[in-house]
């Protein structure tokens, strides 16, 4: 499949009845690892993750060509479609999702930071911009921080923001909306009915529903951002702990790597 194959994919994934349930990685064997999986349909990169593997803080500290770098290997890797937590852009969104293009990603999260909503507008019309001009129906997953930067305002301003702000990253091309937060069925009821169905995308938190009922509710798509690495990291922690009191390694190691 050539690279513009695998991006219609993803969109495809995103439109579908089915919820599409992206396990966040971070570099090539944990790319592999989830690839392998039958179920797998699609990953997502975490940018946090990703910054955490080179020791740089999240928030775009870690230099744009060394996240590139990793997101390119992630897509070289694996056989199925990449999506790319790219942040804001790194300055530059147009550019920076043509160089994603270029390494093989079929798709991004790109992040508003709750900036202005005019100029939000303008970095998700630059992205979708860069991929038609490269000739790939790009997978844009806008984000809108709406609920993480809106912490002290009501719910139901955030809700009101979330959704004006959605229905215009859709109508400059995103794909999806991304709206992180730890919410249950009402405000997503109210989101998905305010930006359209198979159009909002969550993130697994305490208060997020199962998979099988964010279907029910017109989800389009569920990731789980640096989780996947902390409990990953936890396993570790926990180990070296129990090796270090006297334990053993298990007997039932999996040669994942």
């Amino acid at each position: 499949m050539t690279l513009a194959d695998t991006a219609a994919e993803l969109r495809r994934l995103h439109a579908a009845p089915e919820l599409l349930q992206v396990v966040n990685v971070w570099d090539v064997v944990s790319a592999r690892a989830v690839a392998a999986l039958p179920e797998t349909r699609a990953l997502a990169t975490a940018s946090h993750s990703i910054a955490a593997t080179f020791g740089y803080p999240d928030g775009e500290q870690i230099p744009v060509d060394l996240m590139l770098d990793m997101v390119g290997r992630i897509a070289s890797a694996v056989d199925v479609p990449v999506s790319a937590d790219l942040e804001a852009g790194y300055g530059d969104p147009g550019e920076t999702i043509r160089r994603a293009i270029g390494v093989g990603v079929a798709g991004a999260n790109l992040e508003d930071e709750l900036k202005p909503l005019g100029e939000s507008v303008a970095a998700v019309e630059a992205a979708v911009a860069a991929a038609a001009a490269e000739g790939v129906p790009f997978a844009l997953n806008a984000r809108t921080d709406a609920f993480l930067r809106g912490r002290e305002r009501p719910r139901e301003v955030n809700i009101a923001d979330a959704i004006e702000r959605g229905r215009a990253y859709l109508e400059a091309g995103a794909t999806c909306v991304f709206v992180p937060g730890n919410f249950g069925e009402d405000v997503i009821a109210e989101l998905v009915t305010g930006i359209g169905e198979r159009r909002v995308s969550l993130i697994g938190l305490p208060e997020i529903p199962a998979p099988s009922r964010l279907q029910e509710l017109g989800v389009a798509r569920l990731s789980y951002g640096p989780n996947t690495q902390r409990v990953v990291l936890g396993a570790l922690q926990d180990l070296a702990s129990d090796l270090y009191g006297g334990g053993v390694l298990p007997r039932d190691i999996r040669q994942l790597n």
